[in-house]
């Protein structure tokens, strides 16, 4: 038929045509498919064609980066013999080549094509490539045809990785397994560590270009990111860059065969979705970048760790696809050791904000339902929530909006298209700014062209704003920032520094794009964080875009209740007055003194201070319904206190006593003076105080008072310890085992004592002895 591919033509060479031909048995009886095949083999190049001549209908196939869509797209329409946009095209943010067969495209492209259309109707079958790199928008994907294909009883779904977890993919998709195994030559693996791998270094990025030259092939250099690309090439006369940041033609240029040895400098983006021709010897960093999300200080930002062992053991392979090759490692053999075995998902790292909203579009809220191959975490969902409810694009129940559904369809961050939406067509200029990474200043960053007029494309009215500062201040909010003192807070309440090299120096305030975690801290403590984007603002035009919100702050200092009305963006204080605080809001700030601070605001009475001693003494040994009294709610028991120091009362003033009988349970209250009664009756017939403070029950007593008694009582379950006094007051024994102590240490106390206190009875048995208060002579 002159519709089918010729796979004998395509996969000439190509070690994944050795197992092609029992793709069409795998799936006689299963429309998933999971292929697992290295780097190299040639599985991005003939699966979606053999799928295309399985299933006689249109194939699309994912890949996580532009550049492989690309490249993919271009090398399988050259094999084809045809040209590119007939039969094989595609599709990427900015360009679109039709296919008529196959069509390649990035996880985000086909996620709006979902939204848009959730049926894929005139699709047969869809490839989710490099499933084992575990982005979040190629887990989404999968997720949802995983659930599509369920209904659609004529589409077929296959995921392919070069690391793949097998067994877990195999399972979450009930889908047999085409193994294509490696063919690799020989690699030679050298270690050649260098002390500055930890932070980066510049001299550390020296080294690995030192690393790189000499060599008589080609050779692959391994970094975390374009920065680091740019300082390696600087050291390397004739090198080239690949990463995704570059035009379409400087990344063929890195791609294109030639036949002089060079030096290519790549981040992650050659790991696994490209092949970099003529390559034998390959320079590794060992270090990673990877999306983390720092949810106290509220910022997602790309972080450098160490590469994961599956990363790395791809990266060697780069080396050995053509012949015995060579691996220079930055790191020891120990550190290798030390590296965890697998990429860590992002879904379990990075803001949720634009999948939660993918989710709700999709009629999964959360991800509840949907078979993804790891659940989002719920604090990040959460935030997510909280970040689409503000912006009105899903309700208080989690379903998408009207305004949430039309943010979905839009090729940026929800926070961006509602900037776009709430402004209009002018900001553009900005939006697509924001949308690509920005350095720098906002206000004197371009993008390109097409870009820009494609966003415009998508809306219309607005308030016509156009302000860099305002457009940015109404994406990201909680990052407009005001300078105080050499640092800026936002109004999340993040401290950042400003580098001198953005050419904001001096803004009072800012509307801030990307703010990334620094290593340290501020001046007071809190945990670093270095503005890398940013636009000049107004306190008047981030008032406007944000909002501000005016409180009356109550402090208790000096006994009495303080207060200020303060003016706020977020964290940020705009002003601070002295005002007369209301008696209702004086309560409330009482009320939480207490509950921050404790009881210690307070005077109490002897009684007082009692009570409360033996209120947190039931509350320890009994429990319920004895009440904690340090943590019990102040509004429960304290609200007449309250509310009379709020109107003026003096707290020392205030009898504390009435307050903590509040707290006694009723009926159980009536068992208090059993359970821990105030005094305690001893055989001499005096009643003595019993001491709680201490958590348990102690009685201080003269000895002569307890001759006779045998054994200490028990109050709620715990003996009273008792404090046995001389005739002076002094301190003579502690003990709550009367029996030991009359039969034992009291003979060497009476020793002692006899001669000092001759007027009190010291007798040689105490257990029959009359229990006395009195001297002999009066007793």
């Amino acid at each position: 038929m002159p519709d089918l591919f010729d796979l004998g033509r395509i996969g000439a060479g190509l070690p994944v045509a050795d197992t092609i031909d029992r793709l069409p048995s795998l799936l006689a009886g299963h429309r998933t498919l999971v292929v697992q095949a290295p780097p190299g083999t040639g599985k991005t190049t003939l699966v979606p064609p053999a799928l295309h001549n399985h299933t006689g209908g249109k194939v699309l196939v994912t890949a996580p980066r532009r550049v492989a869509v690309r490249a993919a797209a271009r090398r399988l329409a050259h094999l084809d013999g045809s040209q590119l946009g007939e039969r094989v095209g595609f599709t990427v943010r900015g360009e679109h080549h039709p296919g008529s067969l196959v069509e390649f495209m990035t996880p985000g492209v086909l996620l709006r094509r979902l939204m848009s259309d959730p049926e894929l109707p005139g699709v047969a079958a869809v490839a989710v490539d490099e499933v084992h790199e575990r982005q979040l928008d190629t887990d989404l994907v999968l997720g949802m045809l995983l659930e599509l294909v369920q209904l659609r009883e004529d589409l077929t779904v296959a995921a392919m990785s070069a690391t793949l977890d097998v067994e877990k993919f195999s399972s979450l998709m009930d889908a047999p397994v085409l193994d294509t195994p490696a063919v690799t030559h020989p690699l030679t693996i050298r270690y050649a560590p260098h002390p500055g791998r930890a932070g980066g270094t510049r001299e550390f990025l020296d080294h690995l270009a030192a690393q790189a030259v000499g060599h008589d092939d080609s050779v692959l250099v391994f970094v975390p990111g374009v920065r680091e690309v740019e300082h390696v090439l600087s050291r390397i006369p004739g090198a080239l860059p690949l990463h995704g940041s570059l035009s379409a033609a400087e990344q063929d240029a890195a791609l294109t065969p030639t036949d002089r040895p060079r030096v290519i400098v790549a981040t992650s983006i050659a790991e696994s979705s490209l092949t970099v021709p003529g390559v034998r010897v390959v320079v590794d960093s060992g270090l990673s970048r990877v999306p983390r999300r720092d949810a106290t200080r509220d910022m997602t930002g790309l972080v450098t760790v160490s590469a994961a062992q599956s990363t790395v053991d791809q990266r060697a392979g780069r080396a050995g696809r053509e012949g015995p090759g060579t691996v220079i490692r930055a790191y020891t053999q120990a550190d290798y050791q030390q590296f965890r075995p697998h990429i860590t998902p992002e879904i379990a790292t990075s803001d949720l904000t634009q999948a939660a909203l993918t989710l709700a579009v999709w009629g999964t809220p959360r991800g509840v339902g949907l078979p993804l191959a790891d659940a989002p975490p719920s604090p990040a969902l959460d935030a997510a929530e909280t970040v689409l409810r503000g912006i009105g694009a899903v309700s208080d129940s989690g379903e998408a909006t009207e305004l949430g559904r039309q943010l979905a369809a839009m090729p940026v961050d929800p926070r961006l298209g509602r900037a776009l939406v709430e402004c209009g067509p002018a900001a553009a200029g900005v939006v697509a700014v924001l949308a690509d990474s920005p350095r720098g200043d906002i206000a004197r960053s371009t993008a390109p062209k097409r870009e820009v007029a494609r966003l415009r494309r998508l809306v219309r009215g607005g308030t016509g704003e156009s302000d860099p500062g305002v457009v940015t201040a109404l994406a990201f909010p909680s990052r407009v920032a005001r300078r105080i003192g050499d640092e800026y807070l936002l109004a999340g309440g993040t401290r950042a520094v400003l580098p001198g090299d953005l050419g904001l120096t001096g803004a009072e305030w800012l509307a801030v794009a990307e703010v990334t975690r620094s290593g340290g801290t501020s001046r007071e403590g809190r945990a670093g964080a270095t503005i890398r984007a940013a636009a000049r603002l107004t306190e008047e035009q981030a008032r406007e875009a944000v909002g501000d919100t005016s409180e009356i702050l109550a402090t208790v200092a000096g006994g009495r209740v303080r207060g200020r009305r303060v003016v706020r963006i977020g964290a940020i204080e705009l002003s601070s007055t002295p005002v007369q605080v209301p008696p209702a809001e004086a309560a409330a700030a009482l009320a939480a003194t207490v509950a921050r601070e404790g009881l210690g605001m307070f005077r109490f009475s002897e009684a007082a201070q009692n009570l409360r001693d033996r209120l947190s003494y039931l509350h320890q040994q009994v429990g319920a319904p004895w009440p904690d009294v340090e943590s019990a709610d102040p509004m429960l028991w304290l609200g007449p206190e309250l509310d009379r120091i709020a109107r003026g009362t003096p707290i020392g003033r205030v009898d504390m006593h009435p307050a903590l009988q509040r707290l006694l349970p009723w009926p159980e209250a009536s068992r208090l003076d059993e359970l821990a009664p105030e005094r305690l009756k001893v055989p001499s017939g005096n009643r003595h105080r019993v001491d709680y403070s201490t958590g348990r029950p102690v009685v201080s007593v003269k000895l002569q008072e307890c001759f006779g008694l045998a054994s200490s009582p028990e109050l709620a379950g715990m003996p009273v310890l008792f404090h046995l006094l001389s005739p002076a007051g002094r301190p003579l024994a502690v003990t709550d085992d009367l029996a030991s102590f009359w039969s034992g240490p009291y003979a060497q106390v009476r020793a002692e004592m006899r001669g000092r206190y001759p007027r009190h009875p010291w007798p040689e048995d105490p257990w029959t002895a009359p229990a006395t208060a009195r001297t002999k002579r009066r007793s």
